[in-house]
């Protein structure tokens, strides 16, 4: 008979990095595991280089000095020189690396790897005489969801040596998806983007009937832990009507036992954009506190324990 613990130990995915010490990804001191791939497209994304589940090449355009070594290594004939400095056609681009081995200026670098979850548990499970209390654990990415046996393989080495771990989510998967890895969290913090399904659609890529049926089951079918977080974006998702509608779901929808998060939103990952040789993101200016701490009073109306950040 086959091992289960060596079978999810082989088990392979594919992250961007791993954080040590982090106390904004659930309770306690924590151990972040960024997964790399998402079903979604949000323009205020922090951590665009997780979108897709490879590699993804990051360029600062400063460092180059257009010798096209890049250019001669590239297998996919991918990059150009033009006006002295290297381009990307990131539509032919594999992610293999080539071009960074031979930049002279460490202009290219990679971003992500793939692992196999027993060296991904390993080198977590390090930290755990941090974990004391409330510590573990937490998958984010990217999506979790969006590599399952990735996920659950991880979540099962955690539960085998008795480490909380906590899910990232956000929630936009099919219910055996949802139920096979949130099922076997110890806590999952849970996106609400919009409750408008036309402004979700136009926010995110994707509708919102999918991560809001996903949420009710989450809590009143699996009876798992849950954390509703919602980046607060100016100009997408920061009225009054959206705050009010995210107010009456979870009290009514959930329950008002459930504690709500409100994330301001950052320019942390504008740099990013730049490094995919991408113009998206940091259309927004981070809410001010004072706005923060009104939409906090909003929802909280709804007889609601809610937190500004974490």
């Amino acid at each position: 008979m086959a091992d289960p613990a060596a079978e999810w130990r082989a088990t392979r995915g594919a992250i961007t990095h791993i954080q040590h010490y982090s106390i904004h990804d659930g309770p306690g001191i924590r151990t972040t595991v960024f997964f790399q791939g998402c079903p979604l497209g949000c323009w205020w994304c922090q951590n665009p280089e997780t979108r897709v589940g490879r590699p993804q090449l990051f360029f600062d355009a400063r460092k180059c000095q257009g010798c096209g070594a890049c250019v001669q290594a590239c297998p996919t004939a991918a990059v150009a020189v033009r006006d002295g400095v290297s381009r990307t056609d990131r539509t032919r681009c594999d992610g293999s690396g080539a071009c960074v081995n031979v930049c002279p200026n460490e202009a290219r670098s990679l971003t992500g790897r793939t692992a196999s979850a027993g060296e991904v548990f390993d080198e977590a499970a390090a930290d755990a005489i941090f974990y004391e209390g409330e510590g573990g654990v937490t998958l984010s990415g990217g999506e979790p969801l969006a590599q399952p046996d990735f996920a659950t393989a991880l979540l099962e080495l955690c539960r085998a040596h008795h480490i909380q771990a906590v899910v990232d989510t956000c929630g936009y998967a099919d219910w055996p998806t949802v139920e096979r890895v949130l099922g076997r969290a110890s806590l999952v913090l849970y996106d609400l983007k919009h409750m408008d399904p036309d402004r979700h659609l136009a926010g995110t890529g994707v509708p919102n009937g999918v991560v809001l049926e996903n949420a009710r089951r989450l809590h009143h079918e699996l009876r798992v832990p849950m954390r509703i977080r919602v980046p607060i974006v100016p100009g997408m998702n920061d009225d009054e009507k959206n705050l009010e509608a995210t107010g009456r779901f979870v009290a009514g929808d959930l329950d008002p036992s459930v504690p709500v998060h409100l994330i301001p939103y950052h320019r942390f990952g504008v740099s990013k954009y730049a490094l995919l040789e991408h113009d998206g993101g940091g259309a927004a200016d981070p809410p001010t506190a004072d706005r923060m701490e009104r939409l906090r009073t909003l929802v909280a109306s709804f007889g609601l324990a809610v937190t500004i950040g974490g």
